[in-house]
């Protein structure tokens, strides 16, 4: 009982204290039960990868898109991956699901290109138990080797946590990747803790504005004024803009008018299976002069 306090308080943030419930129980067992059947479903092929369209503003074209992990469990159905990915990350797992990912998809996306399909970046999320692996580029450069996926068709995606650390290892490895080809996105911009100053530093193409900072603009109007200082702070870092979670006519035309660069979000599309996604990708263009 102690022993699950502990964890708990620790999930809570350290630095406080928990006294032992009997809530506490029932969720160690579901959290145990979760961890068994999620070692099954990396076993069994349970996990899924979906795809959302990336759109550039100014062309209504699709100019990327992002890998999202799903996970449909045979008794439970689908799975949101911010209770299964964080699950994920402290057993452990993470590398093993990772690595999967990373190789399917550099392999699809080839596959893709050969069906003569237009040739476009896919993104991957990069966690930070990734991140901290010393053997992170040679499993990147490998993945590519295999698949035969040129280097400027992946770009992996970064938080701002997770560059915290300007240590020189850091930096030196960011761009040994820009020198293979690999490109650098920063997620969920405006969320975490870091200063600014890694942007200077860090060879990142483009800034994801977060969703939260969307969902409520334009009447929300401290959001709007920071979504405006991070798009002109990126350009003048010759940073490419894109904004997640774009689900309204007002959100876009929010956007197109302070010159963000890209659009990604329910108004055009949600994230589909692979199906689905080549089918977007054979069209290669939504308008958004309709909307």
């Amino acid at each position: 009982n102690a022993d699950t306090a502990m964890y708990c308080s620790k999930h809570n943030g350290r630095d406080n204290f928990e006294f032992f419930s009997p809530s506490m129980s029932s969720q160690a067992l579901e959290r145990l039960a979760l961890e068994g059947s999620l070692r099954k479903a990396v076993e069994d092929k349970e996990l899924q990868i979906f795809y959302q369209p990336q759109i550039q503003i100014e062309t209504g074209k699709i100019i990327g898109m992002e890998a999202l992990l799903r996970w449909k469990h045979p008794n439970l159905g689908m799975i949101p991956p911010n209770k299964f990915i964080p699950l994920a990350e402290e057993t452990g797992l993470i590398l093993p699901i990772g690595n999967w990912v990373l190789e399917e998809c550099c392999r699809q996306n080839k596959e893709w290109q050969d069906k003569g399909l237009i040739n476009i970046p896919i993104s991957i999320n990069l966690s930070a138990v990734q991140f901290r692996q010393h053997n992170l580029f040679d499993t990147v450069q490998q993945a590519l080797i295999s698949t035969g996926l040129r280097a400027c068709y992946l770009e992996l995606e970064l938080t701002e946590n997770m560059l915290m650390d300007c240590s020189e290892y850091n930096v030196t490895l960011l761009k040994k990747f820009r020198q293979l080809g690999v490109s650098f996105a920063l997620d969920d911009f405006g969320t975490g803790y870091s200063s600014l100053s890694y942007l200077s530093r860090f060879p990142i193409s483009r800034l994801k504005i977060d969703e939260s900072f969307v969902i409520d603009i334009p009447e929300h109007k401290n959001n709007a004024a920071i979504i405006s200082a991070a798009i002109s702070l990126g350009h003048d870092l010759g940073m490419t803009i894109i904004a997640e979670g774009v689900e309204t006519k007002k959100q876009f035309n929010y956007m197109q008018a302070h010159q963000c660069d890209e659009i990604q979000g329910h108004l055009f599309s949600q994230a589909v299976p692979k199906e689905a996604m080549e089918q977007l990708l054979e069209k290669n263009y939504l308008d958004c002069n309709l909307l």
